[in-house]
């Protein structure tokens, strides 16, 4: 016998992201799952006296949105640091960071988050001395929105070890001037490491990116209680977007241990993946450590069981690997991090230890040379299930394309990263690309075309984890003229790309992803029709309600009404 349920939503526009039951009109929820799916009348029929019972009243109801790509505790940090997204102009920054500094006098470094490379762009005095002007007497840096570039003041140079230049791991580097002092413009993260390691979260928040590794020497209590409250704070900021799950991109033991420690507080608010992180340097039997973290975490909300990798940069900085060198760069073909064979082998291991690997590859060469990789471990161990993942691919070949179907790779693409998305501005012609090859940018239609599974995420603090403007930008990209073709995707696509694939490609399919009686209770209200919306302006829909694992993680006062 059914037992009561704790929660139902009724006269809903539900979307169900079941193929056969793609609709419905309530959802039933008992403990952490869904009990029933249905229409009103019966649901309702269903709650006891001490049942909530949720009027939507025609608001569309969804699975809980799965971001499959992002960092939550750098996004968690950055929420607190200045933020200096979309300006393209240091005469209007320096207001803000000065501003920010004034009130902050005990603060190791001034942080200027989501920097735009269009502040540097056209000047030829080195941006230590920009910087310098702006913030001279204390460490001042800019982390780029992509969070692949900083740039440093003097000072902050100086207490880094940099300013002299420094020892880097293959793709990363310290631009040297021609006075042999550092420019300030430090390259990936072996070169920006030791300045961010400056900051007040003393770099903890970017070590499973930086380096993979934990803290060392280990955090304090005080700073683990610091840290569990930052990744509070961050998790909060998600589950007001109706994200319930997360597929982390960098990861560490340390911050696997946080998120458990969150759990057992009955603090954790969302689901989250954390993989290991193999970098260049480290040697292949680094890889145990997987493993080891495979085994220790495989529950319900947190779990392991991937690999991330970086195979290059990104094109804006001109380290994203291409097989044509860049346009406005004759002689640069981007930055290799990892040595082919060094990658194959690694993709080889991990594949037989029965691990998912995910792997940021940008560039046109860089995707090539990933689906080498993945193409080595099964000619090696076998063809399998494995579900790999290719984190980007903002440019791609013909052939590659045709590959990545024949191998059952993932697409793991970010609609708001794309140049027709009208969040960055669009790359000006014959300096990013080739005017032939932006057919090949951003390639959302051809990859679902090709029936190569595509999931959909945002790569916070990349950009906002604001799940209804990366849908916009996919439903409704912004036309670039004859070059670029129409990449849009239906709404039921895009939604699906959020929620039923997302669970897919993380081996969730049974667990969460749809709404269906006997799966997880993780669910999403928004403040409106979806399919009502006009698509310009979906991205401005509010979100209403989220409910992860049967708890209400969010609701809106808008939305709170019940009877």
């Amino acid at each position: 016998m059914q037992n009561t349920p704790n929660l139902v939503i009724l006269n809903a526009r539900v979307l169900t992201m079941v193929p056969d039951a793609p609709r419905a009109e309530a959802v039933a929820i008992t403990g952490d799952r869904i009990t029933a799916v249905g229409s009103t009348n019966d649901i309702r029929a269903l709650a006891g006296s001490k049942t909530r019972i949720v009027d939507a009243a025609g608001r569309s109801v969804l699975p809980g949105f799965i971001d499959s790509h992002v960092h939550l505790f750098q996004g968690s940090a950055e929420l607190d640091f200045v933020q200096v997204g979309g300006i393209t102009d240091l005469a209007e920054l320096r207001p803000r960071v000065r501003d920010y500094a004034s009130t902050r006098p005990d603060e190791p470094l001034i942080l200027g988050v989501g920097a735009f490379y269009e502040l540097f762009e056209d000047d030829e005095i080195a941006p230590r001395k920009l910087l310098d002007a702006i913030i001279g007497d204390r460490p001042f840096t800019l982390l780029a929105a992509d969070l692949h570039t900083v740039w440093a003041n003097t000072l902050t140079l100086k207490q880094a070890g940099l300013l002299q230049g420094a020892p880097m791991p293959d793709g990363s580097t310290v631009v040297m001037g021609d006075d042999g002092m550092a420019t300030g413009t430090l390259l990936e993260t072996g070169a920006f490491g030791p300045a961010l390691a400056l900051s007040r979260t003393g770099g903890r928040d970017m070590l499973g990116y930086v380096t993979g590794a934990d803290p060392d020497p280990p955090a304090t209590t005080a700073e683990r209680a610091t840290d569990k409250a930052l990744l509070r704070k961050g998790l909060s900021h998600v589950a007001r977007h109706g994200i319930t799950s997360l597929h982390n991109m960098d990861g560490n033991f340390y911050q696997l241990e946080l998120l458990s420690e969150l759990e057992a507080e009955g603090l954790l608010t969302a689901r989250v993946q954390v993989p290991f992180h193999l970098k260049n340097v480290h040697p292949l039997d680094k890889l145990e450590e997987a493993g080891k973290m495979h085994r220790r975490y495989r529950g319900d909300k947190i779990w392991s069981g991937r690999v991330k990798m970086f195979m290059d940069g990104v094109l804006e900085s001109r380290t994203g690997l291409k097989t044509r060198a860049y346009p406005d760069d004759p002689l640069n073909y981007g930055e290799a991090v990892f040595d082919p064979d060094h990658f194959n082998e690694a993709c080889r291991i991990a594949d037989a230890m029965g691990l998912q690997i995910s792997v940021h590859a940008v560039g046109d060469l860089a995707v090539n040379r990933v689906l080498d990789g993945y193409e080595y471990a099964r000619a090696k161990n076998g063809k399998r299930d494995a579900r790999h993942r290719i984190e980007h691919i903002e440019l791609i070949t013909e052939a590659d394309l045709d590959r990545m179907k024949r191998l059952d790779v993932v697409a793991s693409m970010q609609p708001r990263h794309a140049a027709f998305a009208g969040f960055f501005e669009p790359p000006m012609p014959d300096t990013l690309f080739f005017a032939d090859e932006c057919a090949r940018a951003y390639a959302w239609k051809a990859i679902r075309t090709r029936g190569i599974p595509l999931a959909f995420s945002t790569d916070w603090p990349v950009v906002p984890v604001n799940a209804m403007a990366n849908i916009a930008c996919a439903v409704a990209p912004v036309d670039l003229g004859p070059n670029w073709p129409d990449q849009s995707q239906t709404l039921q696509d895009t939604l699906e790309s959020y929620t039923a694939t997302n669970a897919w490609i993380g081996f969730k399919e049974d667990f969460h992803g749809r709404l269906s009686s006997g799966l997880a209770a993780d669910i999403v209200m928004l403040d409106g029709d979806i399919e009502a919306c006009d698509r310009t302006t979906l991205g401005q829909l509010p979100i209403a309600m989220t409910i992860c694992d049967g708890k209400v993680t969010f609701c809106s006062h808008e939305s709170a009404r019940s009877y």
